[in-house]
């Protein structure tokens, strides 16, 4: 199946809990997104970041608790993402944490992708309840 529709992110800086000693510029933020379209929900969740010192050079992890409904089906999962960016080589990994659903989505797993248009966040979920 496949849920599609836009979404509003505020990333916020927290305290970083580790330190580089080079030029490694390490980071974390709080997340916290609304869903609309074929997911209506709020996810808030925490990423860290690793900035090299060559421009577009970077890579992230997150984890991000979603509760809402998937298709009128209300519960709740967790996404787990991988990013890295080599400059124009990007790639990126949102899938369902398995066994992390609940309600009606208790047998979801999936992955999720995302992009940017005209300023806007996009998303495309190819998901099963299996």
């Amino acid at each position: 199946m496949k849920a599609i529709g836009t979404f509003e992110v505020k990333l916020l800086p927290l305290e970083p809990y580790a330190v580089s000693d080079n030029d490694i510029n390490l980071g974390r933020m709080s997340i916290a997104k609304t869903f609309a379209g074929d997911l209506q929900a709020q996810s808030q969740g925490e990423m860290l970041t690793a900035l090299t010192p060559t421009e577009g050079s970077a890579g992230y992890v997150a984890i991000e608790q979603v509760s809402g409904s998937l298709h009128g089906k209300k519960g709740s999962f967790v996404l787990q993402h991988f990013g890295i960016s080599d400059g124009e080589a990007q790639r990126l990994i949102l899938e369902v944490v398995p066994n992390s659903g609940t309600g009606k989505l208790a047998r979801l797993s999936g992955k999720m992708a995302i992009s940017i248009e005209d300023g806007q966040h996009l998303y495309e979920f190819e998901y099963s309840l299996t």
